[in-house]
Order: C-alpha cells, then structure tokens, then sequence
C-alpha cells in the first residue's frame, strides 16, 4: 500500500475498469468486438454501428480489449484515431 491507503489491485481497477472509449461509424456495418479478459482470449460481445452512428465503450472486469472493423473514429483519453482503410 502506498499513501493513498489503496492496493495495487484497488488502483488497477479504478484506472482500467474505469476507461471509456468513444466509437463513430464513418461508414454503415462497423462492427465493434468485445474481448474476455482471463487465460483464454474469446469474443462475448458484437455490436454493429451504421455510419454516424456513435457509441460508447466501458472496459469491465469482463472486456479487455475491443476490436473493431470497418472505418469509424475512436476517441479515448490518449487521443483520437481512425480505423479502416481509405
């Protein structure tokens, strides 16, 4: 424990569990892939966004990672990208 009185697990969990990120569709059918955390890597959540569609994203104890397909801007607290081929 550090000064906060928090474990390193307690800070993990604040500062991952606690992330968003933004996704817009710049074309119709991006499809946006949740990711399990644990030994195994699997898909447990598909979404699919039409073009100007947005939406938000929240990794949980359960999502560690999303991919997405297609073109779409994603916006997180790092910055701002842009997935999909021209």
């Amino acid at each position: 424990m550090e000064g906060g009185g928090k474990v390193e697990g307690e800070r993990f969990q604040e500062e991952v569990l606690g992330d968003f990120i933004m996704v817009k569709a710049l074309e119709d059918g991006v499809t946006i892939i949740g990711l399990t955390r644990g030994k195994e890597t699997k898909f447990h959540h598909t979404e699919k966004l039409d073009k100007g569609e947005v939406m938000i994203f929240q990794f949980t104890h359960h999502t560690s990672a999303i991919k997405i397909r297609g073109k779409a801007e994603i916006i997180t607290k790092h910055g701002k990208t842009t997935a999909g081929r021209d």
